[in-house]
């Protein structure tokens, strides 16, 4: 005997019969698989069980689906942690001088780098995970734009002597 648990779920997700998204995920889970497993064994027919071979095969995609889960969650914790290192990385370039560039247009309406020097004063990861510096002009550069890193110090002894 079939069970359909998923018209239920659809219901919920439809006003005047028309799907509507939800802000939670539909994709379903394990245990809305496990949830589904259970209410099939609970009201096959007692006559006619399911087959062994499909119970095998239901519970050999929940185990799959676990692993999947698993190896998911551990791999978002991976790139948690390297985002993280990069930031704490990118920390020691504070009070350094950095040369960098930044793009404008040419006269001619053409894109054209300039280069600066400038210290930096404080690092941080923007919404979309990319790594930005701030020099002691005000201005946040992407470190993908640093070109030169060196210890302020010496970017001062430079400028005394010219």
């Amino acid at each position: 005997m079939n069970v359909n648990v998923m018209n239920g779920i659809q219901e919920r997700n439809q006003i005047h019969g028309v799907p509507v998204a939800t802000t939670e995920s539909t994709m379903l889970g394990k245990d809305d698989f496990l949830k589904l497993l259970i209410a099939q064994l609970q009201n096959q027919d007692p006559l006619d069980p399911m087959d062994d071979r499909e119970f095998i095969a239901q519970m050999a995609q929940f185990s799959s689906l676990e692993q999947m889960t698993n190896m998911n969650a551990a791999m978002q914790k991976l790139s948690n942690q390297q985002e993280s290192a990069a930031l704490v990385q990118h920390s020691e370039l504070i009070g350094k001088n950095v040369t960098y560039y930044r793009e404008i247009e040419d006269a001619n309406g053409f894109p054209k780098k300039v280069y600066d020097d400038n210290v930096v004063t404080s690092v941080r990861r923007s919404e979309n995970g990319v790594i930005e510096v701030q020099v002691d002009s005000g201005r946040w550069i992407s470190s993908s734009q640093i070109t030169e890193v060196t210890p302020a110090e010496e970017a001062a002894n430079e400028e005394e002597s010219s």
